[in-house]
């Protein structure tokens, strides 16, 4: 299998991971929509919201309200949007939900290593 975020979950590729725990990884998005945009994929390939079984989306679930108090409380932003994609949107056809903060007035990107150091100290 050729999925980038079963490669990442083996350690094949890199990436700024923010918990990680039996069932899920989660890290910053390597092509952020905006400061602070987090993945939180499944370790077991799920192609999409059909194909994952109901105690993995219940615990991707839990993990999200605490990596939603994360960013809020480390990047401060004025809401964070929750998207999960299927089908034609979904750019890698691995399950993953993104939690993506939004800020009123955010003018650009900060460096995702920038991101990683506030989120993690």
């Amino acid at each position: 299998m050729n999925c980038l975020f079963c490669q990442i979950i083996k350690g094949e590729k890199e990436s700024l991971t923010i918990y990680e725990d039996e069932i899920v990884k989660v890290f910053l998005d390597a092509y952020p929509d905006n400061n602070g945009h987090t993945l939180i994929i499944p370790k077991k390939h799920y192609t999409n919201i059909v194909d994952i079984d109901e105690e993995t989306l219940n615990h991707i679930m839990k993990i999200s309200k605490k990596i939603y108090s994360l960013l809020t409380d480390k990047l401060q932003p004025d809401g964070i949007k929750l998207i999960q994609n299927n089908g034609l949107p979904q750019v890698i056809k691995h399950y993953h939900l993104h939690l993506i903060p939004v800020y009123k007035n955010q003018n650009k990107l900060m460096n995702i290593k920038d991101v990683y150091n506030i989120i993690v100290n």
